[in-house]
Formats: C-alpha cells, structure tokens, sequence
C-alpha cells in the first residue's frame, strides 16, 4: 500500500521520529508493578516548525514508582527481583504476572532469539507489545508509534485503539489513530478521529494538519484551507499554492459544466485529481458524468465502479456542496443518469430517489427524479404493449420516453423492433442509426438494422451489419446463417451466382415430368400457378421476382395453368392465383389468392422450421454420436395421417419442429402398424429408437 504523503499536505515521512528515545523491547519493562501513585496526565506538544513528527510520541522520561521503604528489621516480601508481565492473551497485556529470572529462559520470535525475552512465546507481536506498557498508556502508544514507524500499521492502530480506551480525553493518541487509520485508507474515520481530537484541544496544531491533508485529498478547498490556518501553517505557500491550483480547476469545471462543454469538463476534473484530490468521490463522478455526455458509457460505468468511499466522515464532510448541490447527493445523481443511459431503469430509480432523499431542495436533482421516473415508465409501458402484440402503440410509450430522454438509445432500438412489427422498415432503420450514434457497438441495433435492410433488398448494408455482428458473435448459428444468405442475395442481385444452382429469375416450367422432379428436389419450393390474362396474377408476379432475391435458399417456380394443362390437372389448380409450398418433395402449404404479407409470412415460417429442423437433427446425431437412419418424414396439417409405424420400426422415436419454432425430443413407444396422425399438428421426424435412445435418456 502507498503509505507516504498520506498525513500531511507536504510531509516527508523520513522526518517522522519520536520525540523521545528508542523503547527496546528486549530490555525490562521500564515500570515497576509495584503499588503507585497517580500517573500524571500525559501531555502533547503544540508547538509547530519544519519536520513535526507524523505520531505523537510524549515525553522522554519514564514512568517508574519507587518500592515503599521498608521498617528496620523487616524482610523484603518474596523476590527481589522485578515483576514482569506474563503471556496472558486476551485483553491486550493484562496477563499473568511472573517472576523476571525464574524457570527457564524464553526466547523471543525475533530475530535476536537468544536475548532475554519479557514476554511469553506463541503470543503475536501486538499482544507482546502491548503487554509491555499494558497498565500505562503513553508505554501503549510508543510502542504503537514503533510499529507505526516499521509500516505495521494494522498492529499500530490496535495499540492506538488501547491508548484511547485508557485514556479518551487525551487528543495525541486520536491524532495518532487518524494517522494509522489514514495509512490503512479508512480517510473518513481518520477525519472523524481528528474531529474528535480538535475538540479536546482546539489549538492542537498536528490534528488540525491532518485534516488540512484529508479535506484536499478529498477536493474541500475551504475546509483545507480553514484547518491550514488554524495549524498555523497559513504562511506555508507551497500548501496554499497547491490549494488555490486545486480551486482554479474546480472553479473551471464548475463552468465548463454549466455550458455543456464536457471534455473541458473532463480534463479539468483530472487536473483537480492531479493536484492532489485523489479521493473526492465527488470528482470521480463529475468524470463519469463528462464521459455520459459524450456517449463513452464504458468509461463512464468503469469510473463509477471506482468510486472511493468515505465511510465513517462526520457531516462537516459529506454536507459540502458541490456543483450547488450537497456532496453526497451528486454521486447517485450521475448514477442515476449513467444507470438509465445503459437501460437499467429500476437501478436508475432508486439512485435518483436516494439523491433526493439526500438534497430535496436541488433542482437539478429535483429534475432527474423526474426524467427517471417518467423514462422508466414509459419504457415499461412500451414493453407490456409489445407483449400484447399492440405495436403501434408501443412505438407511441417508447416515444414518450425520448421526450424525455431523447439520447437513450435502448429506446430508440425497442421502437426500431415495433416499426419492424409494423413493417415500416425505413423507420426501423432510421431507429437503428439514432442508437448507433448513441452507442456504436449495440448489437440488437445492429442486427435490427440489417434484418430491416434485407427487407428493402439493400443487400450490401445488410452484408456489412451481418459481418460486424459475425466478428462480435463468431459461434452465434443465427448471424451466420443470416449472413450467408445475405451475401448470396447480393450476388443474385448483382446477377452473379456463385455454388448455386438457382438463377436470378423465377424459374418457370411447362413440362409436368420436370415439375415434379423441381418440387422433388431438397430445400424448400414455392410454385406460382397463374394465368397470362389474370390481372391479380399479373400484379404478383413482380412480388415473387421481389422474392426470389430476397429468399435466395429458396427455390420459386411459375406455371401457367393454361398453358401446362397436365401439371393444373395433377396438382388441382381451379383458381388462380394459387400458390403451393414443398418441402423436400412434399406439399407443406397451400394458399389461394393470397396478399403479399401472407405469402411472405408462409414463406418465413416454412424456411424456419427448416432450419430448426436442421438444427435438432444435427443435435441429436452429435449428441448420438453416429448419423441416424431416418425411418420416413411425415408432413401434413393436422387430422390428417402423419405416418405408419414400419416392419423394421419395432419401438421409434420423434423428434417434433411445433409451429412455433421450438423443438422438442419426446420418446413414443409404438409397434408397426400404430398411426401417428393423433399427435398435435407439427413435424415430425421418425427414426429407429436404438439409434436415439442414449440422446433422448441424456
């Protein structure tokens, strides 16, 4: 722990020596444990100049009371050799008392084991000291003041301790105490000890020294600068040069703030930090603020997260104002801000109710309070009506939050999903930059923005998000996938097909012997079934174009009913337009007349399940270990049968793909001939039970 400079504005620990002679331990107890008389009270030196020891250290003489005289004629009682302290080990040396020279020699834990020790082996090094002068409490704190000097402080804040218990009115050993506790990093206890010191003795000019320190350290010029003058060091002008330099950056803050200018802000709150304010949470905070504004929110959390704290300080220091408001409120107000830009509401709440709670009457403290509350409730507002499916009102309640927050990009990016909902891409997209701008690294903006892109066929934005997120997201199925089919939309559209069969063109066809061998072939078909003189068909047909590019996986066929007679017979066509979905060969999906969000609606459920299925099926064979032997893939709506247990399918399993995305692996024992048309309307893939049943008891 970096110890020096914590005591003083100035102070050199080198010149911290007591003021009397070195205590060795090794020697007897300088005391008698004999019947006494009454101790004088200890006194403190108060006289300043150059080089002022940093610990309290009492006079030079010793404490010894002389034996009663004897009559003539009596014998000395016992030994006459002295008392010592023995080994007790609880209450801080007032153990057993033993005869110094009798029984055998203890050697000491130091280094010097072969000396004489006064003290009982296996007790720590506190307790040994301590029982030393355990009944005298300037004894106490020299040896504190030792320990002290050798940078135990923990040990030296015990003794202190000890000091101040058996003697309380006694303001060196409080001043020695803030010393120790300052070392440790407890400030505000330090300046609690020194409060307590100063009333004992309001000319005490060390304690008043200590507070100068602390109260600059913690950026409170004033209180520095009061107890500077009354330690008599007012003429020092290196401490009052230090402290009008700390007034002049904190002056400027306060300025640059008040016109928004937030990097002037920023450099002078670290040069106030530089000076020598290297505890002022208030400082640190004004950092965070200054990174808030100019939208560099991981800085802005990270300095929040270091914020030093000052626990134990008497109201003197936590009532000081700054930026008009009391100290101690302006914390959880740039928490409450920084809270609510990063979209956590509730934490935001509460920080600004506790800055109320701490400064009620601050206006810009009252005004947060506002903005967070009104924010936070829009914000859950939107939420609930976006779980109801009511998008456009939702786009309304996260409007009423910009107004009163109009740099929250978590926000802008919920209003940006609902005008997707809506499919109002543009305004999607315009949603998206506005969080960007905001917070570049946003991910769910990111790929809201390319999603809303792939819809407007603007393939090369959408390539670029997909890539970005790729490089964030490297083992994310969902953004790889999204963005392979993006970069083979934007080869389509530039009329360059790389490793793919399909063409840039609705493929059409007239022969019935090549449909049925397009529908037959793997991945997904849609097939358009019209007529040249149908104008509804005429309308769509620029809509399955539109299609055809934006879908590349997907296969689109047109077939001219009154053209290819034998295809409109085999497959029922009576009214067109008529559109079919096929899927490995089988129909999934048939729509007569359908509008264009319905047809792209089917278009993205069946390409979904597709992927989902993919997905469970190369689960469950990573997770057998082998690649499974399908038994038949039964697709059909509900109510109608699914398929037929076969001669080999004893005892089978299905993996079900529900409508709704989701999978699920159920275990279903069936003998050959059960029919599996009963279950509930999904897909389902049958595959032998042995190849399945370890993934499935797993």
């Amino acid at each position: 722990m970096h110890q020096q400079g914590f005591d003083s504005l100035l102070f050199d620990h080198t010149n911290n020596k007591p003021d009397s002679k070195h205590f060795d331990l090794k020697k007897p107890s300088p005391f008698k444990l004999t019947t006494t008389t009454q101790k004088p009270i200890p006194s403190h030196r108060r006289s300043v100049s150059a080089g002022v020891p940093l610990i309290y250290s009492g006079g030079a003489s010793t404490i010894s009371t002389p034996s009663p005289a004897l009559k003539p004629g009596l014998t000395t009682r016992g030994s006459t050799r002295p008392d010592v302290l023995g080994s007790g080990t609880v209450n801080y040396g007032r153990g057993s008392i033993m005869r110094r020279g009798g029984g055998s020699k203890i050697s000491s834990n130091s280094s010097n084991s072969g000396d004489d020790n006064p003290v009982g082996v296996g007790v720590s090094m506190v307790n040994q000291r301590v029982m030393v002068g355990g009944y005298d409490p300037e004894e106490v704190k020299r040896v504190g003041n030792e320990l002290y000097r050798n940078g135990n402080f923990s040990e030296a804040l015990v003794l202190y301790d000890r000091a101040v218990s058996m003697s309380p009115g006694n303001a060196a050993y409080r001043s020695n105490r803030a010393a120790a506790l300052t070392a440790l990093g407890r400030f505000g206890e330090a300046v609690r000890e020194c409060d307590e010191a100063v009333k004992l003795d309001r000319s005490y000019a060390r304690a008043h020294k200590r507070l100068a320190s602390l109260y600059l350290r913690f950026g409170q010029v004033e209180n520095s600068r009061q107890h500077l003058f009354l330690s008599g060091l007012q003429d020092d002008q290196s401490e009052e040069q230090r402290l009008r330099l700390l007034e002049k950056h904190l002056n400027q803050c306060v300025d640059a703030r008040k016109f928004g200018d937030w990097k002037r802000v920023l450099r002078e709150s670290e040069a106030a930090i530089a000076v020598g304010a290297d505890f002022s949470p208030q400082l640190v905070a004004c950092k965070a603020e200054a990174y808030l504004k100019l939208y560099q929110f991981e800085d802005a959390e990270s300095c929040l997260s270091n914020i030093p704290k000052l626990e134990g300080c008497p109201p003197a220091c936590t009532q000081t104002k700054f930026f008009g408001m009391i100290g101690e409120a302006y914390v959880p107000f740039v928490v409450a801000q920084v809270e609510m830009a990063l979209g956590r509401f509730e934490n935001a709440v509460t920080a600004a109710e506790k800055a109320s709670k701490l400064d009620y009457s601050d206006t810009e403290v009252a005004k947060i309070v506002n903005t967070v509350r009104m924010v936070a409730r829009a914000r859950s507002r939107g939420n609930d009506l976006f779980s109801f499916g009511k998008f456009s009102e939702a786009c309304s309640a996260y409007g009423e939050g910009l107004k009163y927050d109009n740099a929250n990009y978590v926000l802008y990016c919920n209003r940006a999903i609902c005008w997707s909902k809506l499919g109002l891409w543009e305004q999607s997209i315009q949603d998206c930059n506005q969080a960007l701008n905001i917070q570049p690294n946003y991910n769910k903006a990111i790929f809201r923005r390319a999603v809303s892109n792939a819809k407007l066929e603007r393939w090369a934005e959408a390539v670029k998000d997909y890539e970005a997120l790729k490089s964030e997201l490297p083992h994310d199925k969902e953004v790889a996938e999204s963005l392979r089919q993006a970069r083979l939309a934007l080869e389509k559209s530039r009329g360059v097909v790389y490793g793919t069969k399909f063409g840039v063109e609705v493929e059409e066809i007239s022969a019935l012997d090549k449909f049925k061998a397009a529908i037959a072939s793997a991945g997904v078909s849609v097939v358009h079934f019209k007529e040249a003189s149908n104008e509804l068909c005429e309308e769509m047909s620029p809509f399955i174009n539109t299609l055809c590019v934006r879908y590349p996986s997907v296969k689109f066929i047109k077939v001219d009913v009154e053209e290819c007679l034998s295809i409109a017979k085999a497959e029922s066509i009576r009214i067109v337009p008529t559109f079919k979905i096929y899927k490995n060969g089988e129909k999934v999906k048939e729509m007569i007349r359908p509008t264009h969000q319905i047809l792209e609606d089917s278009n993205d459920t069946e390409l979904q399940k597709e992927k989902e299925f993919d997905r469970v099926e190369n689960s469950v064979e990573a997770n057998t270990g082998s690649v499974m032997s399908k038994g038949q893939v039964a697709m059909a709506d509900s109510g109608k049968q699914k398929g037929v247990a076969g001669e080999n399918d004893k005892r089978i399993v299905a993996i079900e793909i529900p409508d709704n995305g989701n999978s699920r692996v159920i275990a279903e024992n069936v003998t050959q001939g059960d029919n599996l048309n009963e279950k509930d309307h999904g897909e389902w893939l049958v595959v032998t039970e042995k190849k399945k049943r370890k993934a499935i008891e797993e």
